[in-house]
This record gives C-alpha cells, sequence and structure tokens, in this order.
C-alpha cells in the first residue's frame, strides 16, 4: 500500500457510498457500496521547482465494501487540490471521479463513431467541425444510455415528434409500445444494421451513420415542407 493509502487507511470512515460500477472487460456491471474516508496530504515539490514549499492536496479514499466472491474488489486513492473539508466534498469528489467511463466513452464516440481524426482541415475550418461533431457525439452518448439503461423508456425522450415521424415512416412493422430500445435499432438499420444479426452489437459506427442520415432525412422533409 502507497504512503497514501496508510495514511488514509487510518482514518475513520467518513460515510459509505453506493455507485454503479460499469461492465468492463474484467468486470460484470453491478450496484456496488464504497466505505470513504479523506484527509489533507501534502506532496513534495519537484526538484525542477524554485518553491520547495510541499503542495496541500487531499485524498480521499474509496474501498468496496462486501466485494462480490469471485469479483476484485474495487479500490480508489482519489487526489485533489479542491478543498475536502466535509463529507458532502467528499462524495461530491467520488462522483465527479465516476464520470469517468462516461468521459471515455464519449470519446470513443467522438473518434470511433464520428471519426473526427479523419478530417484534415485548417484551423477555423476545424474548430467549427469539432463543434458540430461534438454536439452529435453528445446526442450519440445519450442515445446509447438510455438504450442500456433505460431501454423501456419511451423513444420520444431521445427523439423529437420529426425524427420519430420519420423513423415510424422508415419501420417495415412496428411495435405497440414506441420505446429507446426501438429507436436505437430503427436508427442503426438506417446505419446498416441487420436485424438478422441478433446476437451482433449495435455498434457505434452503425449508429452514427443512422444518426447521419436521419438527420438528412428530416432535411429533406423540412426542405420538401417550405417548396
Amino acid at each position: 500500500m502507497s504512503v497514501f493509502g496508510q495514511n488514509c487507511s487510518s482514518q475513520p470512515i467518513s460515510l459509505e457510498q453506493e455507485i454503479e460500477l460499469p461492465q468492463t472487460s474484467k468486470r460484470y456491471a453491478r450496484k456496488t457500496k464504497l466505505a470513504i474516508r479523506f484527509c489533507p496530504v501534502s506532496l513534495r515539490t519537484p526538484y525542477r521547482f524554485d518553491n520547495r514549499d510541499p503542495l496541500l492536496v487531499y485524498a480521499v479514499y474509496a474501498t468496496e465494501v462486501d466485494c462480490p466472491e469471485g469479483e476484485t474488489s474495487v479500490g480508489w486513492m482519489l487526489l485533489t487540490t479542491e478543498v475536502v473539508a466535509d463529507i458532502q466534498m467528499a462524495s461530491t469528489i467520488l462522483r465527479w471521479y465516476s464520470y469517468r467511463w462516461r468521459v471515455e466513452e464519449y470519446h470513443k464516440i467522438f473518434k470511433s463513431g464520428c471519426q473526427v481524426e479523419r478530417y484534415r482541415l485548417a484551423a477555423e475550418g476545424m474548430k467549427t467541425l469539432v463543434g458540430f461533431l461534438s454536439v452529435i457525439a453528445v446526442e450519440l452518448l445519450q442515445f446509447t444510455y438510455l438504450h442500456r439503461t433505460l431501454p423501456s423508456a419511451s423513444a420520444i425522450e431521445i427523439l423529437n415528434p420529426l425524427q420519430l415521424r420519420i423513423l415510424k415512416a422508415k419501420s417495415p412493422q412496428l411495435p405497440k409500445v414506441l420505446t429507446v430500445s426501438w429507436a436505437v435499432e430503427a436508427v442503426a438499420r438506417l446505419g446498416g444494421y441487420l436485424e438478422h444479426r441478433s446476437k451482433t452489437p449495435i455498434g457505434i459506427q452503425v449508429l452514427w451513420r443512422g444518426w447521419l442520415k436521419l438527420h438528412d432525412l428530416c432535411e429533406g422533409w423540412q426542405l420538401a415542407r417550405e417548396t
């Protein structure tokens, strides 16, 4: 155990907090409870800096309570320059860290789905394109998140009325209830997803292509109404 871990583990448990752990290549998704300790710590300043005064930071140490058998216990040592003086702030630091998987998923969508790195534009043009693609990446992030967490919710949660109308027109057979799961599959079909390969998960590039095509269909519908 590190010096930070030894220092923090000697502190009393300040609170216990439940969080959702997403699935990774090494674990299944699960809800778990973490015991949280926190304390101030001093970091030794690197020698290359003229100011040799110790740097004061705060450590938030979270360890899993009652880890399921066969799973690797979660333990996080989080260092922050935010002042952690009470359990509310310690809980906030842990919550911020738990967003890391969503941030990683956003970057995966941005790079693999939107394929931002394949474009070669001048600085101003690239800035505009990145802004445009960032919005689409956030939309797809919400799309995939609700598909994973609330697949039975109404499709109107992730589609506007025009998008819903067009997807209904493009779908060969409509279910009795239009859900988030149906909407994701309908968009994936626009992107080339083959339903007979039902065991194949819907990839982000298929969703990206389908989402762009849905935008084009919406624009075409609006132009047809105006002419």
